[in-house]
């Protein structure tokens, strides 16, 4: 193979990320193992073209597939891919004016007033000491498969009727799939409304992923059948 070739062949890559909802579905698979179903739902695509999507990712590397009966189910092929997506991301912040205006618009339009954010290491720390309580507000599923130790789980769509569960004294952190993750600023907006304390964590699992943070997983109880 020439250099010209090589260099062809990293482009297949490049170009792999060429699409929003690949970049989305990339963002879902680093939340945890998924069928295409559930990948298709959560993205809001149909299946057709989710597996089209699939499939080039797979193909240049970035995804990996295996059989579970009679579904197929998709991981990333490596934290290495989430930390490519993030450099990505980070890159397009830093050099492009357009980018970096669109993501601040995006925070401030969406982060309720008196909320701050908070960095991985600060959330880190004071969660150590005990001075704040760590939220994810990611699906149960999402949860189970990898969380930052000693965060509690309470799904934004089920926190209104959960906030009983967390203390009234506490102040809370939450965080989700990812800094533009609409989960954790919802879940502030509620926390916020009821009274509490709380905080935006800056990044969510991609980042931790991607910077090779330690994640805990959990066996989730067995679903009754009837």
């Amino acid at each position: 193979m020439s250099k010209s070739d090589l260099f062809e062949s990293f482009a297949r890559t490049g170009k792999a990320l060429a699409s929003g909802k690949r970049l989305e579905l990339l963002e879902l698979l680093a939340q945890g193992e998924r069928p295409v179903q559930q990948l298709a739902s959560v993205a809001g695509l149909n299946l057709t073209t989710t597996s089209a999507h699939l499939q080039l990712l797979r193909d240049t590397g970035l995804v990996t597939s295996r059989r579970d009966g009679t579904r197929v189910l998709y991981q990333l092929a490596g934290p290495d891919v989430a930390e490519l997506v993030m450099l990505m991301f980070r890159v397009a912040e830093r050099h492009r004016p357009e980018v970096s205006a669109a993501a601040a618009g995006m925070r401030s339009r969406l982060l309720p007033d008196g909320v701050s954010v908070i960095d991985r290491a600060e959330l880190l720390d004071r969660s150590r000491r005990g001075e704040v309580l760590v939220l994810d507000v990611r699906p149960s599923e999402e949860y189970a498969a990898g969380h930052l130790p000693g965060a509690v789980s309470i799904p934004a769509g089920e926190l209104a009727d959960r906030l009983a569960e967390i203390p009234a004294d506490v102040e809370v952190a939450a965080y989700c799939r990812g800094r533009f993750c609409v989960l954790s600023y919802d879940a502030v907006h509620l926390l916020t409304d009821h009274g509490y304390t709380s905080h935006l964590v800056a990044d969510g699992v991609i980042e931790f992923l991607a910077d090779d943070v330690a994640l805990t997983t959990t066996t989730l109880p067995a679903r009754a059948t009837s």
